[in-house]
């Protein structure tokens, strides 16, 4: 009996792996494990951000309408970031230099933290963070792009999510003992620091393997020039489809975290941070696992079917929160939310490659996509903040399941598949 369930699992493997080789990446090892590492640590630079913030804030005994406020600043900075950055990634040909710029301003926004956790300096430090959402993101999908093109996109896109994710979970673990240790300003401190081997590890990609026309989703030969006009773009039914499910899956995930780290902060004392820690760790370990799973099934299987799932584990999450609240279910949650965002992670750079190609746009467009998404969490953490201090835990998620729901329905029935049968590039 073993040997006949080792033989199918060796042939899978091999198979698996076979299928893994036929995408690699066109490009040097160096280049190759400097996005690595550059992703690594620029997770570990962002991980102090969102939930450990509303943490931090909670336990300086702000309110849940001010946390929510502050982190509503950080979103619509991003927002008024991401499209000229989008713009921006396309047109300049440092790509290097944009994502070098982002990770400096993380810096300061955390040592802001650190130094001075008041009212009006951490509206500063959230600006901060938020305009870098238009330079990160934006580089590192053009500078991936750009090394390998969209035949080994999916691959490069599930490798860099298993960076991020593993950065995150090793610094999340770090950033609690520190909390519980030390101090929670010290959380922010070593965020700084991390800053240092991100900006070396963005030194090692060699900026002439990033071909500029590939970067931003061109068409190829003498037509690499041409670019479509934004109306047109407007006009695309399928991304304006996809843009919207994104949206509303936001507007329910957004705030899911923070509201679990502010009841968090309240209620475990001494070990909160740890317990913080855990709960940032577990998708993080998950999503480091299966990202190039996600990538690699995308082509054998396309990438509707996947996304469905994704977006109804989702609903499924804030379901269980309306009726637990104990820790170990919270984990639960978070096991499901590894598994939803090592889909959704991948597959939007995917989608949005598959549906802007030869187009000269798809920076712009992954700015324009990443501005709806930063919109809807900024309206998701101010409206939760209201609707839970009003209404209470349980009315508060089975409103945030409904809308995912309703994401989840507009995804599968208006959606269409988007890869392409063959790839021109």
């Amino acid at each position: 009996m073993k040997r006949r369930v080792k033989l199918p699992l060796r042939k899978t493997a091999a198979k698996y792996r076979r299928a893994r080789r036929s995408l690699r990446e066109p490009i040097s090892a160096r280049s190759r494990h400097g996005l690595d590492w550059t992703n690594f640590f620029i997770s570990d630079v962002q991980t102090s951000f969102g939930s450990f913030v509303a943490f931090y804030l909670a336990g300086l005994h702000w309110s849940k309408p001010d946390v929510g406020l502050v982190l509503t600043v950080g979103g619509l900075a991003a927002v008024i970031s991401l499209v000229p950055g989008g713009a921006l990634a396309d047109e300049s040909a440092h790509k290097r230099l944009l994502v070098a710029c982002g990770i400096v301003s993380l810096a300061g926004a955390a040592l802001i933290y650190a130094l001075a956790p008041a009212f009006y300096t951490v509206m500063l430090a959230e600006v901060l963070h938020g305009t870098t959402a238009g330079l990160i993101g934006p580089g590192i999908s053009a500078i991936s792009l750009g090394l390998v093109g969209r035949r080994a996109m999916s691959s490069r896109t599930g490798r860099n999510q298993r960076f991020q994710a593993a950065g995150t979970a090793i610094t999340a673990g770090i950033m609690g003992f520190i909390g519980s240790r030390f101090s929670t300003p010290a959380i922010f401190f070593a965020t700084a620091a991390f800053c240092a081997p991100a900006l070396l590890a963005l030194s090692l990609i060699r900026p002439d393997e990033i071909d500029y026309h590939r970067a931003r989703n061109a068409k190829t030969g003498e037509q690499s020039r041409d670019l479509s006009r934004l109306p047109d773009l407007a006009k695309n039914r399928p991304l304006l489809i996809f843009a919207a499910c994104l949206m509303l899956l936001q507007l329910a995930d957004a705030s899911m975290l923070p509201i679990i780290g502010e009841n968090l902060a309240l209620s475990a004392s001494g070990f909160g941070s740890l317990y913080m820690s855990g709960l940032i760790v577990t998708p993080q370990v998950v999503v480091a696992g299966l990202a190039p799973w996600a990538g690699y099934h995308s082509e054998k299987r396309g990438r509707k079917p996947l996304l469905v799932l994704a977006f109804a584990i989702e609903a499924a999450r804030a379901l269980l929160l309306a009726f637990f609240s104990s820790y170990s279910v919270l984990i639960l949650v978070q096991l499901l939310n590894g598994i939803s965002s090592s889909i959704i992670s991948v597959l939007t750079i995917l989608v949005i490659a598959d549906l802007t190609a030869g187009s000269g746009r798809f920076n712009l467009m992954t700015g324009v996509v990443g501005m709806l998404q930063a919109i809807a969490a900024a309206i998701s953490t101010t409206l939760t903040g209201f609707l839970f201090a009003k209404f209470g835990t349980s009315m508060g998620f089975f409103a945030i399941t409904g809308v995912a729901t309703a994401a989840t329905l507009l995804l599968w029935s208006a959606l269409p598949e988007t890869k392409p049968a063959k790839y021109l590039d």
